[in-house]
C-alpha cells in the first residue's frame, strides 16, 4: 500500500481537486483506493456522491480513537474508491490534536489499522491550506507528498518559502521512527502563455537548488476548463475529456501521466471505462 498526501502551504491551489482525480483514475485503473480528507472544510467529501449518507463516522474518528475501524469508512459512486468524510465542521480536531503528544504521528498509525492494510492499494490524503497539527498529521502519515503549484510568480515564491518551512518542522520527526517522505511538486492550472512556462522553467530550477528534498515532475497540468465542469458534474475528469482536439493534451492523457510518474509499476495501464459501476461499500 501506498500513501500519498496532497499538500500546500497556500490555499486555492486544487488540492482536492486533484486528490479526488487522481483518486478516481486510480481506482478506474483496477486499484482500491481510499480517500482521506483531513481537511476541516468537506470539499473532498462532497465532491463525488456517497453511496451511505449521512456516513456513520468519519475523520473525528479515526483521530480520536487512534486508529481506522469499518464505521469510518465510506463508499463513493466510483467503484474501488471509499472515504473518510472530514466530520468536523467547527474546527475541534486540531486544537484537540495541538494538545497531544503524539500529534504528529495520530493519522500515520491509525492508517496502519488493518481494515486499511487489507483492502486498499492506495491512500490519499487531501490536507487543509492552513499550517496547523492536522496539516501536519497528514504530512506525515504519507509515503510521498504531492503540492501542486500553480506558476504565478507569488504562487512560487510562497510555495518554495512555505515547502522548506515544513521541511524543517517536521524533518526532526524522523529522529522518532517516522521519515517524511519525499515532495513531489506537479506545475497546476498552467496557462499556454510564454511568462507562465518561464515561471515554471524557474520553478524546475530553483527546486533544483534544493538537493533532491523536492523535485519536480515532468507532468503539467493545463489550466482547462474540463477540471471545473467535472467537479460541477461530480465525475472524474479523465471519464469527462477522454479525447481533446488540439495541441493541449486531453484530461484524461494528462491524469494517466501524472498516475505513472506517481507510480511507475502502474506504466502503460489505462483506466477502464467504469462510468456505469457503482460502489456497494466498503470491501470485506
Amino acid at each position: 500500500m501506498i500513501k500519498f498526501t496532497v499538500a500546500s502551504t497556500k490555499g486555492g491551489v486544487g488540492k482536492t481537486t486533484l486528490t479526488a482525480n487522481l483518486g478516481a483514475l486510480l481506482a478506474d485503473m483496477g486499484l482500491r483506493v481510499l480517500l482521506v480528507d483531513a481537511d476541516v472544510q468537506p470539499s473532498l467529501s462532497k465532491y463525488y456522491r456517497l453511496v451511505v449518507s449521512p456516513p456513520s463516522a468519519g475523520l473525528t474518528q479515526v483521530l480520536l480513537k487512534g486508529e481506522v475501524v469499518r464505521e469510518c469508512i465510506t463508499p463513493t459512486d466510483i467503484a474501488g474508491l471509499d472515504i473518510v468524510v472530514s466530520d468536523d465542521p467547527e474546527g475541534h480536531l486540531p486544537n484537540w490534536l495541538l494538545n497531544r503528544i503524539d500529534r504528529g504521528f495520530r493519522l500515520m498509525f491509525a492508517l496502519r489499522s488493518p481494515v486499511v492494510a487489507a483492502q486498499y492499494d492506495c491512500v490519499l490524503i487531501d490536507t487543509p491550506g492552513a499550517i496547523g497539527p492536522l496539516q501536519d498529521a497528514a504530512v506525515m502519515a504519507a509515503d510521498i507528498l504531492v503540492s501542486p503549484i500553480t506558476p504565478e510568480i507569488l504562487s512560487a515564491r510562497e510555495f518554495r518559502d512555505g515547502t522548506m518551512e515544513l521541511l524543517e518542522r517536521l524533518e526532526p520527526g524522523s529522529a522518532l521512527g517516522a521519515t517524511l517522505g519525499p515532495v513531489k511538486a506537479v506545475i497546476y492550472r498552467q496557462d499556454r502563455t510564454a511568462d507562465a512556462r518561464l515561471i515554471a522553467n524557474g520553478i524546475r530550477e530553483d527546486f533544483i537548488r534544493l538537493k533532491g528534498r523536492v523535485s519536480v515532475l515532468d507532468t503539467v497540468v493545463p489550466h482547462a476548463k474540463a477540471y471545473k465542469e467535472a467537479a460541477t458534474l461530480r465525475i472524474p475528469v479523465h471519464r469527462h475529456e477522454r479525447r481533446r482536439e488540439g495541441v493541449m493534451p486531453s484530461a484524461s492523457a494528462v491524469m494517466h501521466q501524472l498516475a505513472w510518474e506517481l507510480i511507475p509499476s502502474l506504466q502503460g495501464i489505462e483506466a477502464e471505462d467504469r462510468s456505469e459501476v457503482r460502489s456497494e461499500g466498503p470491501r470485506a
